[in-house]
């Protein structure tokens, strides 16, 4: 089966939050897919990421983690999910915070200077230590479709999912067969 990151991918709002969501079903074992397994895959986020993330600006050119650094970038990935899902849920521990902070130092001691091309790791750490200091947690939202974590960026906070072109479409088609089947029954 192949796979493309397309834009969809990235309705995360930071880079930090477009990585976490690199877990596809995060909570259903059964169904669970995690992205980065594949090398291919994890190597093409960055390329993806430098056409549709919502801070490429701020990162300039991203290139794919080194193959060392992999694991760390794993565990930044899911230290994030962590902390984040669990601000949302109001349920936040200072160990949730000591893991983000712990997984994103490595990172960061591996690439201390600016260069050209940031790896997409460093990239992420910033990422997210930048959105653990956000003033406004209230805008960081979980999908009710999909479970992804994303930035409410609407005027007026009122943004239900992290994608409206794909879940929120996919809720409106449900409760649209769920009416059709109950006057069905009716």
């Amino acid at each position: 089966m192949t796979f493309a990151w397309t834009q969809h991918r990235f309705s995360g709002g930071a880079l930090a939050l477009d990585v976490a969501n690199s877990v596809i079903l995060r909570f259903d074992a059964g169904r669970r897919i995690d992205r980065y397994a594949d090398p291919v895959a994890m190597s093409g986020f960055a390329a993806a990421a430098n056409r549709f993330s919502a801070e490429r600006e701020l990162f300039g050119p991203l290139e794919p983690v080194a193959h060392e650094n992999r694991d760390a970038f794993l565990d930044l990935r899911e230290a994030t999910d962590r902390y984040f899902r669990a601000t949302v849920l109001d349920a936040s521990t200072g160990e949730d915070l000591a893991d983000l902070l712990d997984a994103a130092s490595v990172i960061l001691r591996r690439h201390p200077a600016k260069t050209a091309r940031t790896p997409l790791d460093a990239a992420t750490a910033r990422s997210a230590l930048a959105l653990a200091t956000f003033n406004e947690p209230e805008r960081l939202k979980i999908c009710p479709n999909c479970q992804w974590l994303f930035l409410d960026r609407s005027r007026n906070r009122s943004r239900t999912w992290c994608d409206m072109t794909v879940c929120g479409n996919r809720a409106k088609a449900n409760r649209h067969y769920q009416r059709q089947k109950k006057e069905l029954t009716a």
